[in-house]
């Protein structure tokens, strides 16, 4: 048994399929958290398994219900967990900071379930929220005709695709107001000018085996999940397509990846669309810096956005 692909101190994986992943600190849920939320672990769907945490700010300033927004964590398709103590910390205080609800996904990993697992899983907790809304305490403030999605990296990839989805499906019971991906994931067999300038560096060769392990074998980086220009949808896809705010960081090499979305998205017609960079920041910085003043900023733009709608 030889090991095949390694994100060190994240993954490894060995030429029996065999999987080993090696999470970084998490944290628990709790609903006497002192931190301005509470927070309480689920079960979306016991047979696969989908799981998720809610964030529900624990003194509401509105006695109105409060927007839900749906977030699905990063990690090439193959790593992260909302129970890591980052995603934990950025998402209970964007809950606070937002006055919304927050259900955050833990979906299943690739390569044991390729694309487009981590698509029909996340969708699969719009279902859950709509059913769970009248018996969930942490729901009962929910505000179903107001829902968000967001996500970073890989997960910013699903938030699109899982928008796709929504509108495609005409039972979706939820009304998709928004999206907000941060440092979204997208490629293709052709390279931007930074890839190709950097071709070498970690960042390009560890996101490019992450591809490899989660596209469908056989399929290349024109698979539609990570070129999005290769996915072929209707025009009313577009027509209805939600507001959008792209998130993009400054050194980020996939910040490319992030304008091209944008711009995709006006060449379709989407008329809200909008990119935000911090432009000093680099990938995925409110996870490894929750409480920094990049991830605070972060924070309050997503929150006006989301006043917005």
């Amino acid at each position: 048994m030889s090991l095949i692909a390694e994100a060190p101190n994240f993954l490894q994986v060995f030429s029996n399929g065999s999987v080993k992943r090696f999470d970084p600190e998490t944290v628990s849920a709790s609903l006497e958290s002192t931190n301005g939320y509470k927070s309480k672990d689920v079960i979306i769907d016991s047979s696969k398994p989908i799981t998720g945490r809610i964030f529900l700010p624990r003194f509401p300033t509105s006695s109105k219900k409060l927007p839900l927004l749906v977030y699905f964590h990063g990690g090439g398709f193959c790593i992260g967990s909302t129970t890591w103590l980052g995603y934990h910390a950025f998402l209970g205080d964007l809950c606070v900071t937002s006055q919304s609800i927050i259900l955050s996904v833990d979906y299943r990993l690739a390569p044991e379930h390729r694309l487009p697992v981590a698509y029909e899983d996340c969708y699969t907790s719009l279902e859950w929220l709509s059913d769970e809304v009248g018996y969930e305490p942490l729901l009962q403030q929910a505000d179903i005709t107001r829902v968000f999605l967001s996500g970073d990296s890989a997960g910013g990839n699903i938030a699109h695709h899982v928008a796709v989805k929504a509108i495609q499906s005409n039972a979706c019971p939820l009304r998709i107001k928004g999206l907000m991906p941060i440092h979204p994931y997208f490629g293709s067999e052709k390279r931007t000018v930074k890839e190709m300038l950097d071709e070498s560096i970690e960042d390009v060769t560890m996101n490019d085996m992450f591809w490899k392990l989660s596209i469908p074998e056989g399929l290349n980086r024109d698979y539609y999940g990570c070129n999005f220009e290769k996915h072929d949808l209707s025009n009313n896809v577009w027509h209805e397509f939600p507001p959008t705010e792209v998130y993009v960081a400054g050194q980020d090499f996939l910040k490319e990846r992030g304008v091209m979305y944008e711009e995709f998205l006006k060449k379709k017609g989407v008329k809200e669309v909008e990119v935000v960079e911090a432009k000093e920041e680099t990938h995925v910085f409110h996870v490894y810096y929750p409480q920094s003043s990049a991830t605070l900023l972060l924070q309050t733009q997503m929150s006006r956005f989301m006043e917005k709608y």
